[in-house]
């Protein structure tokens, strides 16, 4: 452990220098091809870094910040768009470019809104499913109470693991699947606050009640993987979006730029599972997320062609949306984990954690009895 905590230290390291050498080379170097020629290498290393790293924990947060968030706003900036053409300052540069961060900026009037909506109706888009109401993400409302419960629900969870041997492989991995998302809503929510305390900054949400969605729209965009919106959408969908329409009409533009940004999920997410397990990419996740593509660009079709006229009460849509969601993520997503070994690895973690925390308490209570 004491191994890949030295290693993790010097990939982040790397990463710090790297991301002074880009602000530098925004300042030196104009948009377009030329400024992308000189950000190519240091995108390159950021796809490498990932590969130093072993631990499920440390190795996979590392290639989800930079691998992926961090090489698509990087490849934004080349163009002068993205998050980090806002920031004139190198730490707020460097912070935003390698962490899920947005700056908080003060809200213009509600009439404002309104116009803006009137405006443009058609604004409204979608992104891997993301849909797009506005141009900031959809803030989470879940408060302390709730991060308690589910700090309790993970720890619960945890426990139930010592009883693996008699339950059905299908009752574990709904378990893992409960485990990922209370054990990323923690951390993050824990990162938030560490953040908002010492810098005023905030951490971009990356969850919004997604166990309450009203549809995949609803679940794709409004409530699952809201960072990984926030970055697909300038990447993929609105580059697709603008030349779908060009030959389709702004009307169905949306369903082949959702589709696309499916497809640049998928193999994403087949990335960050190489880096978790170093396997050969067994094709179940890209089927995962062209299956959610399909079905969700059917249903904005469905919508679009029915104009409003028909909608099915949230009785009826959120059971069958969160059903659809949980029996193609165990049929395909889930068993991701298992056949990289992330959960042994992670629960080997938690021992040598668990170790490292009993001998450390142990020295401070000799030390206080002796004195």
């Amino acid at each position: 452990m004491e191994g890949e905590i030295s290693s993790f230290i010097k990939v982040w390291l790397s990463v710090l220098t790297s991301l002074c050498f880009c602000y530098a080379i925004g300042k030196m170097v104009p948009k377009g091809t030329k400024r992308l020629i000189f950000l190519l290498p240091v995108v390159s290393l950021f796809l490498f870094l990932p590969l130093k790293l072993s631990s499920p924990h440390l190795g996979g947060v590392t290639a989800f910040f930079v691998a992926w968030l961090g090489t698509f706003k990087l490849l934004l900036f080349a163009f002068d768009k993205g998050p980090l053409t806002a920031h004139t300052s190198l730490p707020l540069f460097v912070a935003v470019a390698c962490l899920p961060i947005k700056i908080q900026h003060n809200q213009p009037p509600k009439s404002q809104l309104n116009g803006q909506i009137k405006e443009n109706p058609s604004s409204k888009s979608h992104q891997n499913g993301h849909e797009k109401e506005s141009s900031s993400p959809r803030k989470s409302k879940e408060g302390p109470v709730n991060y308690a419960i589910k700090g309790i629900l993970l720890a619960m969870i945890v426990r139930v693991y010592d009883y693996s041997e008699y339950m059905h492989p299908k009752i574990i991995m709904l378990l893992y699947s409960m485990h990922i998302y209370f054990l990323l809503e923690i951390i993050l929510a824990i990162l938030a606050a560490m953040v908002r305390s010492f810098s005023g900054l905030e951490l971009e949400p990356q969850f919004n009640e997604p166990y309450l969605s009203t549809s995949l729209q609803d679940f794709w965009g409004k409530r699952w993987n809201l960072m990984v919106s926030s970055i697909l959408r300038p990447t993929v969908y609105e580059p697709t979006l603008r030349f779908s329409s060009t030959l389709i009409g702004r009307k169905w533009a949306p369903i082949p730029s959702v589709f696309s940004t499916f497809a640049v999920s998928a193999i994403m997410h087949e990335l960050m599972f190489y880096y978790l397990g170093r396997m050969t990419p067994s094709g179940e996740v890209t089927w995962f997320f062209l299956i959610h593509g399909f079905c969700l660009t059917a249903e904005i079709a469905f919508k679009k062609a029915l104009n409003g006229k028909c909608q099915l009460p949230w009785l009826v849509t959120g059971p069958l949306t969160v059903v659809f969601v949980l029996g193609t993520g165990l049929w395909l997503f889930i068993p991701q984990f298992t056949r990289c070994k992330v959960d042994v690895r992670a629960f080997e973690e938690y021992a040598e954690v668990g170790a490292l925390l009993k001998n450390a308490s142990e020295k401070v209570l000799r030390l206080l009895s002796a004195n």
